[in-house]
């Protein structure tokens, strides 16, 4: 798939950029931290974060006590992410063909991964993400509020890139989310004054009828 293939050139691209950019996202955004931290204390087994970058929120759940490992896209992101992290264990890999076995997660991280994914690609993630978790598994997704998609050809240091970035509405992935086997907990709005805002969504595998 080209995206895919757009995707992880961009992101081999500016691995490094991208490191230096987030490496004071947990300190600058308190939310964030706290939300990682409920996401630990609910969190019972291992976990996966799926577009893990260069590995930065694997290492914090990792240090709260979480059996945390890390799967991107991205070989270079993965490599800086064992230089960075050599106590965790971090793979490449796709959330669309998502690398672990069935009922192996008790939690799934996807913070602002799926932001590049097509819309028609979001089922397919959200469908491993189900597969791969434990009955009673914890997902928790971080992405971006608003409407439409936007190609991005620069960022992070003004490296090339060619990634389109998706906007969605809180009722359109909750109902995605919802479809794909989950129950809707919570959600958490970030920076919503801003023309761009976040959201960090809660979901736990919904339970046999």
């Amino acid at each position: 798939m080209t995206w895919l293939a757009d995707t992880r050139t961009s992101y081999d691209t500016v691995a490094s950029s991208y490191a230096d950019f987030v490496s004071d996202a947990l300190s600058s955004q308190p939310h964030m931290k706290a939300a990682l931290t409920l996401f630990a204390s609910e969190v019972d087994g291992p976990a996966v974060d799926v577009g893990c970058g260069p590995g930065q929120f694997t290492a914090f759940l990792a240090s709260l006590g979480v059996e945390a490992s890390g799967i991107d896209l991205s070989p270079a992101m993965i490599d800086l992410a064992r230089r960075e992290h050599p106590g965790q264990r971090f793979e490449v890999g796709s959330m669309t063909d998502l690398p672990l076995p069935d009922a192996s997660m008790a939690g799934v991280l996807a913070f602002w991964s799926l932001i590049h994914v097509p819309d028609d690609e979001v089922p397919v993630a959200l469908g491993h993400f189900r597969r791969v978790l434990r009955p009673d598994g914890l997902l928790v997704i971080g992405y971006h509020v608003g409407v439409g998609s936007r190609l991005k050809t620069e960022g992070y240091g003004g490296h090339p890139m060619r990634v389109h970035v998706h906007l969605r509405q809180p009722w359109w992935l909750a109902k995605r989310v919802r479809a794909a086997g989950f129950s809707v907990e919570a959600e958490w709005a970030l920076n919503p004054e801003n023309t761009v805002s976040q959201a960090i969504l809660f979901a736990r595998v919904a339970g046999e009828d």
